[in-house]
């Protein structure tokens, strides 16, 4: 029963997944930081809110190509290489990984779903949890299948934004209407959500829970949970395959970074000159402008990938690397801690910015919890063996407290 329960030895840690999930908590925060700070329709348009002249501009159109929809790649792919890793060690010791994966998908499902309705909408937990339920039954298939279903996943929400796009013309008028309001809201209920959320958090709690009940439900079903749920496979695949153990050769992450600055950029880029040139149409931006990045991001991602993959591979750069890994190790930790930091800085309960720092004074508040976060999460770790959130999320899994002190004298291997 013990080694059931016991922490992962360090020496059986895979140290390129901790260094690359770091790297994906961190950089999700890029994308975070809009929707904690600026009007939720900024999000997917940039016109709709904030200054996009000079550096201002450059901010949002280098987040796009290297962040928008990338790291929440690379965390759902490690979800699911996760699934698999955690099945195989506990198959190796001769116990059934079921109960113990479902219970952690529930409480990953609860975790999220009080970080949307009290503290911010933009939960992916929920999402995560919830796929994770579903593709727990394909972690023994082979990798080529899960490419090829992960594939097929991704695809049903880019062929029905499609659809829906190339229709228009055939919707109702009121239907579509409606939709367009969505889209590019009015300055009267832009100025309503930043009075919201400058105000005290009772006052938020309308928008934030009407917000978060549409990501869980309506985004969850028509887009998340395919394009989440067939990345998880795409990660299942990847790990068997040995591209997150840093197992490939220098040649294949080195081609992967290519295809990525020669194929995936230069997409994305060009979907924003089509936006831009289409002054950002709605729905037209919606739903077939924005399959460019909805596609070449994943390119992306496996880039990023690579590129972390080929600095585990190099023993100079190590020392580089050893905080990111610390992030990552403490990744749920980290996450919340960046919904915390953002919401005390922005919404009214805190110091109230919302919707008055520009985007480059926003990209400077994320350098600062990037060394917040790579200072502080090294210096956790060499006094506990988990970060807060996650042994509270292992206690609950294995319905048994879980040590978390490191103990004056006690070797961990």
């Amino acid at each position: 029963m013990q080694d059931r329960i016991a922490p992962t030895p360090q020496s059986q840690r895979i140290d390129s997944l901790d260094v690359l999930r770091g790297f994906a908590v961190l950089g999700i925060l890029l994308m975070n930081i809009g929707g904690f700070s600026m009007a939720s329709a900024a999000y997917f348009d940039p016109t709709a809110y904030g200054d996009l002249s000079g550096a201002n501009g450059w901010v949002w159109r280098v987040t796009h190509v290297l962040a928008d929809l990338k790291f929440m790649a690379i965390f759902s792919m490690l979800f699911g290489a996760g699934i698999v890793l955690m099945t195989q060690r506990s198959e190796s010791r001769g116990q059934s990984p079921t109960s113990l994966h479902y219970r952690r998908m529930l409480w990953l499902i609860i975790f999220g779903l009080l970080h949307a309705h009290l503290l911010w909408y933009g939960d992916i937990l929920y999402w995560y949890g919830m796929c994770g339920l579903v593709v727990f039954a394909c972690r023994q298939v082979r990798p080529q299948w899960l490419i090829v279903w992960g594939l097929v996943l991704i695809a049903v929400p880019s062929v029905m934004m499609l659809a829906a796009g190339l229709s228009t013309a055939q919707w109702d008028p009121e239907a579509l209407q409606q939709v367009v309001s969505d889209l590019k809201p009015t300055a009267e209920v832009i100025a309503r959500e930043v009075a919201t959320y400058q105000s005290g958090w009772l006052e938020q709690m309308n928008h934030r829970v009407s917000s978060a009940l549409e990501m869980e439900i309506l985004t969850f079903l028509v887009w998340a949970g395919w394009r989440v749920g067939g990345l998880m496979l795409l990660g299942m695949a990847f790990f068997k395959l040995g591209l997150f153990s840093a197992k490939r050769s220098p040649k294949l992450y080195g081609t992967l970074i290519a295809v990525a600055v020669l194929v995936g950029m230069p997409l994305i880029v060009y979907g924003i000159q089509r936006n831009f040139a289409a002054d950002w149409e709605a729905p037209y931006f919606f739903f077939i402008g924005l399959q460019f990045n909805y596609w070449a991001s994943i390119l992306v991602s496996l880039g990023w990938v690579s590129v972390v993959m080929l600095v585990c591979l190099r023993p100079n750069l190590k020392q580089l690397a050893r905080p990111f890994a610390a992030v990552g190790q403490m990744a749920f930790t980290n996450y919340i801690m960046q919904t915390l930091i953002c919401t005390t800085l922005f919404y009214g309960h805190g110091f109230g910015l919302f919707g008055q720092l520009e985007r480059t004074e926003q990209a400077a508040i994320v350098v600062a919890v990037w060394a917040l976060q790579l200072v502080v999460s090294p210096i956790w770790l060499r006094h506990f063996l988990y970060g807060p959130l996650e042994w509270l999320w292992r206690s609950l899994s294995y319905m048994q407290r879980q040590p978390f002190r490191r103990e004056a004298g006690a070797v961990y291997p």
